[in-house]
């Protein structure tokens, strides 16, 4: 019986492994080996960096929000607060959104935070 070594197959799949990798210094781009490892690693680099850049994305709402909330004369922690207890239900990418381009909404939110954490502190007392 001959001998098969699905010479075809192997060689796509390694020149493909080498286009992924081209860039990358020495022999990582040069050798199958090598190449192979570096793709693997850039890949899994590349799923987590994936997943972090939601988080990213998220602490740039919540400075910009703090921003627009130290201008208004109220801190972060108490403006979330007082949206919680008014039922308002925005994400921090609306209210990042609304203290950037609307200010005036922006300050109506705030408004509404204050009084119902006002109310929220006057049913505590009783």
């Amino acid at each position: 019986m001959p001998r098969v070594t699905n010479s075809p197959a192997s060689r796509k799949r390694r020149k493909k492994v080498l286009k992924y990798a081209k860039g990358y210094f020495g022999n990582k781009s040069k050798l199958f080996r090598y190449a192979k490892e570096a793709v693997q690693h850039a890949w899994q680099y590349a799923y987590a960096a994936r997943r972090k850049k939601k988080g990213d994305w998220r602490g740039l709402w919540i400075v910009r929000v703090n921003a627009a909330c130290r201008n208004a004369g109220i801190s972060y922690n108490r403006f979330i607060e007082g949206l919680k207890a008014a039922g308002i239900e925005l994400d921090r990418k609306m209210l990042a959104d609304l203290a950037v381009r609307d200010e005036t909404a922006f300050n109506g939110l705030v408004q509404k935070a204050q009084a119902a954490l006002k109310t929220k502190a006057g049913a505590a007392k009783t």
